[in-house]
C-alpha cells in the first residue's frame, strides 16, 4: 500500500534532498512499518526519527492524515490507503 512521507527540510540531507517520498508500505501498514520501509532505504533519517529500541523519538512529532500520532497509537497507528505522514521536529533555541 502507497503512503506519502513528507520531509522537512532540516532532515532532507537525508533522502538525498527529497521534499516527500511515496512509500510502499507491507500490511498491516502502520506508522511504525513505514518507518521501517523509511529506515532500509535511508538508515541516516531512521537516527533522526527513532532511538535504539525503534522508539519514536521525543522531539520529533509525527502526524497521519493531520492527526499527532501520540493521541493515536504512536507506532501503532494504523494508516490508511494514500494516507499522509507528516515529519515535524521540534525546534528549541533562544
Amino acid at each position: 500500500m502507497k503512503v506519502t512521507v513528507l520531509i522537512p527540510g532540516v532532515l532532507r540531507a537525508a533522502t538525498d534532498g527529497a521534499s516527500h517520498l511515496d512509500v510502499d508500505v507491507p500490511e498491516p501498514a502502520t506508522l511504525g512499518a513505514a518507518l521501517d520501509v523509511l529506515a532500509d532505504a535511508y538508515p541516516g533519517l531512521d537516527r533522526r526519527l527513532r532511538d535504539e529500541r525503534a522508539s519514536l523519538r521525543r522531539y520529533v512529532n509525527f502526524y497521519v492524515n493531520g492527526e499527532e500520532c501520540r493521541r493515536l497509537s504512536g507506532p501503532a497507528t494504523p494508516l490508511p490507503a494514500g494516507a499522509e505522514i507528516q515529519i515535524l521536529p521540534s525546534v528549541a533555541g533562544g
